[in-house]
C-alpha cells in the first residue's frame, strides 16, 4: 500500500508540476495577482508530494520489500541500515528520485525565502522550475519509475553493487546533486528575466545566494567524490580526468565564473550578458552531466544507466532546455541595456580575465571529454582523451589565472592601481618565494617547474591573507584598533579570502603529490620489509575475516621508522557474497598532510602477495583546500547583505544623523 501511495504522489505532483509551469506564467503576463500567487503555493505542494514518493521508496528500502524490481536489484536483507538508506540513491532510478526530490526543495525554498521578490518575477522564476519539475517526474513515470513491481515477489535481493557500498556514497550523491540541481534556480532566474526583459543590480543580488549556495554543494560534492573514489577503489589516485568526473567538474568552472560575473553585476550593473549566458550555460553543463551519467553512452564506475531509452529521452529534454533558452537569450540579449563602463585595470578587468580563462578551461574540458563521444558516433573509431591532453591543455590555462587572483581584491572598481597593487603584494611574494624554496629544499629538491608551482600555490594563500591585512589598516593604525576592524569586515570579505586560500592550498596539494608521490609494487611474504617515504613497511600476514555480508582476506601491516614502530594498517580485499563481486579495501596512514596507501593485489604461485605501496606527499591538501572552499561559501552566505532578495527600501528619517564610515 505504501508503494502505492508512493507511485500516486510522484502522480500529482507531476500534475501539480503543469500548473505551476503554465498558470503562473500566464499571470505575469495579465498582472493577476491570483493566478501568480499558484506558484509558491504549488512549488511547495510538490515538494510535499515528491518528499512522500521518496519516503515511501526509501522505506520499502529499510524493511527490504523484494516486491519492487528497484530494491530487488540493489539491495539485501543482510546489508547494514546505512547502505540500504544509501541504497535508495545507488541506482539509476533512485537517484533520480533523488535529483528531483533537491530540485522541488529549491523551488519550495524560492517560494518560501523569495517572498520579496517582485511578484512577476517570481512567478516567471516558478514557472520554469515547474517545466524542469515536469519533465524530470515525466522521465521518471515513464522510464525510470523506482515503484515497479515483481510477481511474485522474491526472497532475496541482489545486493548493491559492492563499491558503492560505502559511507561515502551516503554523502557524495546528495551534495554532488544539491550543487548539480542548485544551478537549475540560477537558469531559471535568466529564463524569467528574458522573458521580462528587465535585467538589474537587483535581479544580480537575487541571483547571488543561490550561485554561492550551489557552488559551495558541489564543491564539496566533487571533493567527496574525489576522496572516495582515492580510499575505495584501491587505485591510489585522486583524480583520473574520467568522463563522468569531467560531468562534475565543467558545471563547477562556469559557475565559480557566473559567481564572480553576478558580484560585477551587482556592484557595478556590468556584464549583464556574461552573467545570463554562465547563467544558462551552467546548468546546461550539468545538464549535459545528466545526460553522460544516465545515457549509456559512457562506460564509467561513475555511470549508472546503459538503456538507450533513457539517452533519447534525456537528450531530448537537453533540446528543449538549452536549445530554448539559447534562443531565447539571442532574440532578448540585444535588447539589454549596457552596464557601466571600466578600464582594463580595475576589479571588473580581473573579474572579466577570470571569467574568459574559466570559460575556455571550460571549453577545453568539455572538448576533450565529448570528442572521442562524437568521433566514434561518427566514423566507429574509438579513441581515448586521457590526462597528458588535460593536464597540458587545462594546466596552463590555470597559471595565469592562479598568478592574477590575488591582484583582483586589491584593485579598486572602475579604475584600478596596478602598480599599487603589486606593491602590497610585495610582502606575499616574498613569503611564497621563501615558503617554496624551503619546501623544494626539503623534499631533496626536483624538477625546476615544481619549485615553481609551489611558490604559485603560497602566492595565492598569502595574497588572500595579504588582501585581509589591508583592509584592516594593519601596520598604519595600532593594532589594536586594526583588529577591530579586521573582526567587524563583512563575512563576504572572510568568505572571498579563505576561498582564494583554500584554492591556495588545494593547488599546493596537487603539486606536491603529483612532483613526489612514489609508488612501489612488489611481491611481499611474511616478514618482509619494504621502504616508502622514510618508513619501513613490514608484512605481517593474511588472516581469514567474515562481515556482514561478505569474507575478506586482511594483510597486516607495521610501520616503522628508524626501528621504531609509528603506526600500523590493514589492507583487505573482499568479496561479496550476493554478486560474488571482489573489491579492494586500501590501508591508509596519516602523517601529516601525508599518507601511506597500502593495497593487497593477488597472492603469487610462491605463497606470497602482490603489494603496492604509494608515499603521497601533502596530498590532504588537495581535500583541505576544497574544505576550506566549502567553509568560504557558507561563511559568505550568512554575511546578512547576501540574503535572498534586495533590501526593502526605508523612509529617510526626518533629521540626518551621523552614520560611522564603513
Amino acid at each position: 500500500m505504501i508503494n502505492e501511495i508512493g507511485h500516486y504522489a510522484l502522480v500529482l505532483a507531476l500534475a501539480t508540476s503543469l500548473i505551476v509551469s503554465i498558470v503562473p506564467l500566464i499571470g505575469a503576463r495579465r498582472k493577476d495577482a491570483a493566478m501568480m500567487a499558484l506558484a509558491p503555493m504549488g512549488s511547495i505542494v510538490m515538494f510535499l508530494l515528491v518528499l512522500l514518493s521518496f519516503a515511501a521508496l526509501t522505506w520499502a528500502y529499510v524493511v527490504s520489500d523484494f516486491s519492487l524490481r528497484n530494491v530487488f536489484g540493489n539491495s539485501h536483507s543482510m546489508k547494514p541500515m546505512i547502505y540500504k538508506i544509501s541504497g535508495v540513491w545507488g541506482n539509476h532510478e533512485g537517484s533520480m528520485m533523488l535529483w528531483l526530490l533537491i530540485l522541488v526543495l529549491f523551488s519550495a525554498m524560492v517560494a518560501f525565502f523569495g517572498r520579496n521578490l517582485p511578484d512577476t518575477l517570481r512567478a516567471n522564476v516558478l514557472a520554469v522550475q515547474g517545466w524542469i519539475t515536469s519533465a524530470f517526474t515525466l522521465f521518471i513515470l515513464l522510464t525510470s519509475n523506482p515503484f515497479l513491481r515483481l510477481n511474485p515477489a522474491p526472497a532475496e535481493g541482489q545486493d548493491l553493487n559492492p563499491i558503492l557500498q560505502d559511507p561515502g556514497l551516503a554523502v557524495h550523491p546528495p551534495l554532488l546533486y544539491l550543487g548539480y540541481v542548485g544551478f537549475s534556480v540560477c537558469f531559471s532566474f535568466a529564463v524569467a528575466a528574458l522573458i521580462e526583459g528587465r535585467i538589474d543590480a537587483a535581479w544580480a543580488r537575487w541571483v547571488r545566494p543561490w550561485t554561492l549556495a550551489a557552488w559551495t554543494f558541489l564543491t564539496a560534492g566533487i571533493a567527496m567524490g574525489s576522496y572516495w573514489a582515492y580510499y575505495e577503489l584501491g587505485w591510489g589516485g585522486w583524480w583520473f580526468w574520467d568522463p563522468v568526473e569531467n560531468a562534475s567538474f565543467m558545471p563547477w568552472l562556469a559557475g565559480t565564473a557566473l559567481l564572480h560575473s553576478a558580484l560585477v553585476m551587482e556592484k557595478r550593473e556590468a556584464l549583464k550578458i556574461w552573467t545570463v549566458l554562465l547563467a544558462i550555460m551552467t546548468f546546461s553543463l550539468s545538464l549535459l552531466g545528466t545526460f553522460l551519467v544516465r545515457s549509456g553512452v559512457l562506460t564509467s564506475v561513475h555511470a549508472f544507466a546503459t538503456d538507450p531509452t533513457r539517452g533519447i529521452f534525456i537528450l531530448a529534454l537537453l533540446m528543449l532546455f538549452i536549445g530554448g533558452a539559447f534562443a531565447l537569450f539571442a532574440w532578448r540579449a540585444p535588447m539589454l541595456k549596457s552596464g557601466g563602463l571600466f578600464a582594463p585595470i580595475s576589479r571588473e578587468g580581473s573579474l572579466v580575465l577570470n571569467n574568459l580563462i574559466l570559460t575556455v578551461a571550460t571549453a577545453t574540458v568539455l572538448i576533450g571529454t565529448l570528442y572521442p563521444l562524437v568521433l566514434e558516433t561518427l566514423t566507429g573509431e574509438k579513441i581515448s582523451v586521457g590526462a597528458p591532453f588535460f593536464n597540458m591543455t587545462f594546466g596552463l590555462l590555470m597559471i595565469p589565472l592562479l598568478i592574477a587572483v590575488p591582484f583582483g581584491p586589491m584593485l579598486a572598481w572602475k579604475r584600478g592601481d596596478a602598480l599599487g597593487a603589486l606593491q602590497r603584494l610585495y610582502g606575499a611574494a616574498g613569503l611564497a618565494l621563501m615558503a617554496g624554496l624551503v619546501l623544494y629544499y626539503i623534499e631533496n629538491g626536483g624538477p625546476v617547474m615544481a619549485v615553481f608551482g609551489i611558490i604559485i600555490a603560497f602566492w595565492g594563500m598569502f595574497g588572500a591573507l595579504t588582501d585581509l591585512w589591508h583592509r584592516a589598516n594593519f601596520g598604519k593604525l595600532p593594532f589594536n584598533v586594526a583588529w577591530r576592524r579586521l573582526v567587524g569586515l563583512p563575512r563576504s570579505a572572510f568568505g572571498t579570502a579563505l576561498a582564494h586560500f583554500g584554492l591556495g592550498v588545494t593547488v599546493l596539494g596537487v603539486v606536491m603529490v603529483t612532483t613526489y608521490e612514489t609508488e612501489t609494487v612488489l611481491e611481499m611474504k611474511q616478514g618482509m620489509a619494504a621502504d616508502a617515504g622514510g618508513y619501513s613497511l613490514i608484512f605481517d600476514g593474511i588472516r581469514q575475516a567474515n562481515g556482514p555480508n561478505y569474507t575478506e582476506e586482511q594483510g597486516h601491516f607495521t610501520i616503522t621508522k628508524g626501528g621504531v614502530v609509528v603506526a600500523d594498517t590493514w589492507s583487505s580485499k573482499r568479496l561479496y557474497t550476493a554478486r560474488q563481486m571482489p573489491t579492494t579495501e586500501a590501508g591508509i596512514v596519516t602523517f601529516g598532510f601525508s599518507q601511506l596507501y597500502v593495497s593487497l593485489g593477488d597472492p603469487t604461485t610462491s605463497g606470497g602477495m602482490v603489494v603496492r605501496i604509494w608515499w603521497k606527499p601533502f596530498i590532504l591538501c588537495i581535500w583541505g583546500g576544497c574544505l576550506i572552499m566549502m567553509i568560504a561559501g557558507f561563511v559568505s552566505l550568512s554575511d546578512r547583505r547576501l540574503r535572498v532578495g534586495a533590501p526593502t527600501r526605508r523612509a529617510r528619517p526626518a533629521k540626518l544623523a551621523m552614520e560611522p564610515a564603513e
